[in-house]
């Protein structure tokens, strides 16, 4: 089902995690943080709007490390429901795209319930302080790509995040599959 993000809290602080990583390692909020934001994004490797996206979203995250913003990237969705998702189709997606950012694995869920995740792509821009100021679309695809020369949205934003702390870009919300929650 096809769903899009809740306007933003804008302000609101980012919430600590620690979580396994495809490369083996251990990621916290503190250790994932750039010297000028972060970008966190919850993915998974079976959405066709995560698909449409994931080669942008690679080239944004390299940029935007250059400026300062690191970039990492939480599935959070139900892998024996969804066994494409699992945390080994995660790492073989990764090592195949070779993401310039950790692509983490939230088993419990805990973390994008913290977070407020919806769907697939969902992203949340923070600045140095980790005060969240962005939370909209990578840009004007949906299912499919976006033609090219389309306006990198995010991008844009984050590039502002890093450049004044703020961002005065339109934040058009996020569409995507929903998060493939447990059963309760």
């Amino acid at each position: 089902m096809a769903m899009t993000t809740p306007e933003a809290e804008l302000g609101r602080p980012a919430i600590p995690f620690s979580l396994p990583s495809t490369t083996g390692e251990t990621v916290t909020l503190e250790s994932a943080r750039g010297p000028k934001g972060l970008l966190i994004v919850f993915m998974c490797n079976h959405c066709p709007y995560v698909k449409a996206i994931i080669d942008r979203l690679i080239r944004d995250a390299r940029d935007l490390e250059a400026l300062g913003i690191n970039t990492v990237a939480i599935s959070a969705n139900d892998a024996d429901n969804y066994p494409d998702d699992s945390f080994a189709n995660m790492k073989r997606w990764a090592e195949e795209k070779q993401f310039p950012f950790p692509y983490l694995y939230d088993e419990s869920q805990e973390v994008a319930a913290a977070y407020g995740a919806v769907c697939t792509p969902d992203f949340f821009g923070y600045d140095a302080d980790l005060k969240l100021h962005y939370r909209g679309r990578l840009d004007e695809s949906k299912r499919d790509t976006a033609p090219e020369g389309a306006r990198r949205e995010l991008y844009d934003a984050m590039k502002e995040i890093a450049e004044t702390g703020k961002t005065t870009i339109e934040q058009i919300p996020s569409m995507g599959c929903s998060i493939k929650w447990k059963a309760a």
